[in-house]
């Protein structure tokens, strides 16, 4: 793999305002909204430079005085934001109560006909994105927006094939996304073939890549039991998808939080870690991501890797906000005390 430690990752899909209402009346009558600026390939990007790790960011935004800001702020993290395609009229939203779950229902999202959403093949010069890069992440969040986005992650992953990058991808599966009338089997198989590392749960790899789980829910299951049932699962998606030499699953339970990782041909399942005091759950599982690519760009150990992630994971939990502020050595640090 080309995991050089001075070669960029390129993170591409869409920057997004999060708005948070407080709920029961209490955001009108305050008259606050508070909102955060995020995305999930965006949140991998800032954990991974404020990790050191060299990181550009590849984006569709509109070229206004908000997104200027945005884009000084990115620079000033150690994000190469050169890639940026500034163009279109608006940037995509979505709305999420506080304390709720991106997975809930609560979720309402307001992203058609944003810039990201109207991008077309063809836009985005990949050889020149990728010029300095070693790796390549995406999500299946870009191409759940329309036959576009997945036509342009499809034409990304072919270039960065091609040039040898390490290709990356999150399996977070979006239902209120997937509308537009292709099944994510369809779109999703033929890109994560070409794909080095996957992430995401047993539910998601049957959802979008066909995998048959083999439990319906983990409520009343032992971690041991989720476990086998994390391996059979790997187990049947490494058959399937040849390239892909490592996988990662996470479990986010009520009162604890663990990973199980595919690495080198050994399946190695994290420590369970509380979850308590926690106050914003958006963003964990891009910052297990992010912490992934840390763990295998460094040649870390299985064992390292899969609780470095699953500790990042948690932390992110304590912290207001789409993206983390942890640094690596206070991570590091809870490994060892925990």
């Amino acid at each position: 793999m080309n995991t050089s430690i001075n070669k960029k990752v390129c993170c591409f899909g869409e920057l997004l305002l999060r708005l948070s209402p407080e709920l029961n009346n209490k955001w009108i009558n305050d008259a606050s909204l508070p909102f955060y600026i995020g995305g999930a390939e965006l949140n991998v990007a800032i954990a991974l430079a404020k990790w050191d790790v060299p990181v550009k960011y590849c984006t569709a935004i509109p070229d206004n005085y908000l997104t200027a800001e945005i884009l000084t702020e990115l620079s000033q993290k150690n994000i190469d934001v050169s890639s940026v395609l500034l163009g279109g009229e608006r940037l995509g939203m979505y709305f999420l109560p506080q304390g709720a779950d991106l997975k809930n229902a609560g979720v309402i999202y307001d992203r058609a006909y944003s810039s990201f959403w109207n991008l077309q093949p063809g836009m985005i010069d990949w050889d020149e994105v990728f010029e300095n890069c070693g790796w390549f992440h995406w999500s299946a969040v870009s191409p759940a927006l329309n036959a576009n986005t997945a036509a342009v992650c499809a034409k990304a992953i072919q270039v960065a094939r091609q040039k040898g990058l390490v290709i990356s991808v999150d399996l977070n599966y979006r239902s209120k996304l997937w509308q537009y009338g292709t099944s994510p089997p369809a779109i999703m198989i033929p890109m994560v073939e070409q794909c080095d590392v996957v992430m995401g749960n047993i539910w998601s790899a049957q959802q979008l890549l066909g995998v048959d789980s083999p439990v319906q829910e983990s409520k009343g299951l032992s971690k041991e039991e989720l476990i086998d049932a994390a391996k059979a699962s790997m187990q049947l998606l490494q058959e399937r998808f040849p390239r892909v030499k490592h996988i990662a699953y996470t479990f986010r339970l009520e009162e604890k939080y663990f990973g199980v990782l595919y690495h080198e041909g050994i399946t190695t399942s994290s420590t369970s870690y509380p979850l308590v005091d926690v106050v914003d759950k958006v963003g964990s599982g891009d910052c297990f991501m992010a912490a992934l690519i840390y763990g295998i760009k460094n040649n870390s150990s299985s064992v390292d890797i899969v609780n470095r992630a699953a500790v990042a994971a948690v932390g992110k939990m304590k912290e207001k906000g789409d993206a983390t502020q942890q640094r690596m050595t206070d991570i590091e640090q809870k490994m060892k005390s925990l």
